[in-house]
């Protein structure tokens, strides 16, 4: 019992690494645990649209584990360029650390949970990473680009870093979005491109 006790009340700390996109309506910024909640419930939404059938409690697990590194390594804005592979190098020894407070096995599932969320390779993790990419777009989608405009972010880097995460695993949910992501720069919501 006090392992997981122990855990929990480390993950707890999730709620204090902030993101780079603010809640619709909200003048603060949206935390990764608010994140991780969000993109359960838009995994279980969408679970009919992936590119090929899940097992969505798979997905939803994935999820809500993927970003418990950034507890120790802070948040990485999905738009930026360079540094990634230092970046899941320290994050997995931050979910290695972890997910080791748990016993009986369990941390060894999370772990590999991540794991497979990171390489991307199971129809799961593909639908799984479509949700992870699609969310802040969304967001940022419904408060006039947000993010991009605060980040100097233009229109090719998000279609270059989301678009083959979601056409992957979830092709609807690109086509919707390509549209209103077009729509988007027509409206002077990113970084110029150039």
């Amino acid at each position: 019992m006090q392992s997981i006790v122990d855990f929990i009340l480390e993950v707890d700390k999730l709620k204090g690494v902030t993101r780079k996109v603010k809640p619709l309506g909200l003048e603060r910024y949206e935390n990764s645990a608010e994140h991780s909640w969000q993109l359960a419930l838009l995994a279980s939404s969408l679970q009919s649209f992936a590119a090929v059938p899940v097992k969505i409690d798979h997905v939803i697990r994935m999820l809500l584990i993927h970003d418990i590194g950034e507890i120790d390594t802070g948040d990485t804005m999905v738009f930026v360029e360079g540094g990634w592979a230092e970046r899941k190098r320290d994050e997995l020894a931050a979910v290695t650390r972890i997910f080791g407070l748990l016993r009986d096995g369990q941390g060894e599932v999370f772990l590999e949970l991540w794991k497979e969320f990171e390489q991307g390779e199971t129809p799961e993790s593909r639908f799984a990473n479509a949700v992870d990419r699609a969310m802040p777009v969304l967001l940022n989608l419904n408060n006039h680009g947000q993010s991009w405009r605060e980040n100097h972010i233009s229109h090719a880097r998000v279609v270059a870093r989301v678009a083959p995460q979601i056409q992957a695993g979830c092709p609807a949910l690109w086509e919707y979005l390509e549209v209103r992501l077009t729509a988007a720069r027509d409206h002077g919501w990113f970084a110029t491109d150039g």
